[in-house]
């Protein structure tokens, strides 16, 4: 066992830093939302999704991930992501609506 001691250590850093960028991307997502229920923008943005989904697909493909390993990463992500902005844009009125929605 102890041979994988490396891989594991290796396999238990990429996990914290894994961890630590989505953690990132959600604040990053938390500030959209914020930015777009003060500007009253719809919380979908259909083509940027197309755009972040190309990109998510081509990445896989380029570090030799299994497709269907990347498209349900990104389908996660983007259900995530969207809920948590739905919710936050819900949350809380636009600005210019003075607490009644």
């Amino acid at each position: 066992m102890s041979g994988l001691e490396p891989f594991r250590r290796r396999l238990d850093l990429l996990d914290e830093q894994v961890t630590s960028l989505l953690g990132e991307r959600f604040e990053i997502c938390r500030a959209i939302a914020l930015y777009k229920r003060e500007r009253d923008i719809p919380m979908m943005q259909p083509e940027r999704v197309a755009q972040v989904r190309a990109r998510y697909l081509a990445r896989g493909r380029e570090a030799a991930l299994p497709p269907d390993f990347s498209e349900q990463l990104f389908e996660l992500l983007i259900a995530a992501t969207c809920r948590m902005e739905d919710e936050l844009i819900d949350s809380h009125p636009a600005a210019g609506q003075g607490g009644a929605r």
